[in-house]
């Protein structure tokens, strides 16, 4: 009964992606009726869950830290390919897009996938544990990025608005590579140990030691897996731009600003990592679920301003990469928020419900700011 149930679900996880993708080429380009808004809708929800699972079955074979950061390396990437087309396709309205979609995906990632992990991890355990060394040096490299990129361009007075002067751009998109590579460099080789789960006791939990050797999957199992996620990806983010018409027609007809269509294709080409590190909460490996977000708020600056920086070279029209007053007040206590959350590496279901508090004000001031 077991075996012929993992035969469905492996079935379905590798049918789903080739489908979105196959979804994907049949509607490029082309307005969507309404009943094909649903199919559409149905089958970007299914390689989502596809996607969780392939990220899953990378991550068990590479181990920790390495396995959250393919599956936020590789959102990233596809979403800021989905941030550049939009700002080709999309005029005088694309000037804010970056902006809006990148701070989005801060207060997703920092506040929603936090405190969501924090929440279900602190509630299934009495307390969720993790490592303060590991995830202070994430939240202090994305507070960086996130204010040299989105907070700065407020205030330089080398060009009227909330704009980068082209060698200020440069240095901001230099800067997050720069920042990105060393944390990268830190999580993966150099200390290591710093973004491993850890145990109710304190004990690093190694999912490479040899020990667990045999539950890994194979490594051709880990390579198809790896291809079949970056399909499920392909056709998540392809798909929810096909239906961004869509969401804008319902954005513009509900009387909300044109920033909240930024917030809805975060939400979605986010909900793979949010349903992974819940999952990871759920097995008491918060520090698993802190990678993902941290890792995905930190890929998502520091891959996007260096690609429209590159991108602004050809578009037309300003880039307004600098935040309202309302949001960098956001920003800031979520920083706070999460300094005070970290320190002490260990959280109750309080420290869950601030941070996702921080992301309902967010979500309600988007939408009526």
């Amino acid at each position: 009964m077991i075996v012929g149930l993992r035969e469905v679900v492996s079935r379905w996880t590798e049918a789903m992606p080739v489908l979105g993708v196959v979804l994907l080429a049949l509607t490029w380009g082309r307005d969507l009726a309404g009943p094909l808004v649903g199919v559409v809708t149905l089958v970007l929800a299914a390689a989502v869950l596809a996607a969780v699972h392939h990220a899953e079955v990378v991550a068990h074979r590479v181990g920790e830290p390495l396995g959250s950061l393919v599956l936020a390396v590789a959102v990233t990437i596809i979403e800021v390919a989905l941030i550049v087309t939009l700002m080709i396709d999309g005029g005088d309205k694309s000037a804010t897009l970056a902006r809006d979609t990148v701070f989005a995906a801060v207060m997703i990632t920092c506040n929603g996938i936090v405190g969501l992990s924090l929440l279900v991890g602190s509630l299934r355990h009495r307390v969720a544990v993790f490592n303060p060394e590991g995830t202070g040096a994430a939240l202090a490299t994305v507070a960086t990025i996130a204010t040299l990129s989105l907070v700065l361009p407020t205030f330089t007075t080398s060009k009227p608005g909330p704009e980068f002067s082209t060698s200020q751009l440069t240095f901001a998109a230099v800067a997050s590579l720069i920042l990105y590579g060393l944390f990268v460099a830190t999580q993966t080789v150099r200390h290591r140990s710093y973004f491993l789960p850890i145990t109710q006791g304190g004990e690093v939990i190694d999912t490479t030691s040899a020990g667990q050797e045999a539950e890994r999957p194979s490594a051709r199992a880990a390579y198809a897996s790896l291809a079949l996620l970056v399909l499920a990806l392909v056709g998540v983010v392809g798909l929810a731009k096909g239906v961004s018409p869509t969401i804008e027609s319902a954005v513009e007809g509900a009387g909300m600003p044109h920033a909240v269509v930024g917030v809805i294709i975060a939400l979605l080409v986010l909900l793979p990592e949010t349903i992974a590190a819940v999952r990871a909460a759920r097995r008491d490996r918060v520090q698993i679920s802190l990678n993902l977000g941290l890792g995905s708020a930190m890929a998502s600056i520091g891959l996007t301003i260096p690609a429209v920086a590159v991108a602004s070279i050809w578009l037309s029209g300003p880039l307004v990469l600098g935040l309202s007053a309302t949001h960098m007040v956001l920003l800031a206590l979520t920083v706070v928020v999460g300094t005070l959350t970290v320190v002490p590496g260990r959280a109750t279901p309080l420290q869950g419900g601030v941070h996702l508090v921080l992301l309902a004000a967010y979500l309600v001031l988007a939408v009526n700011p």
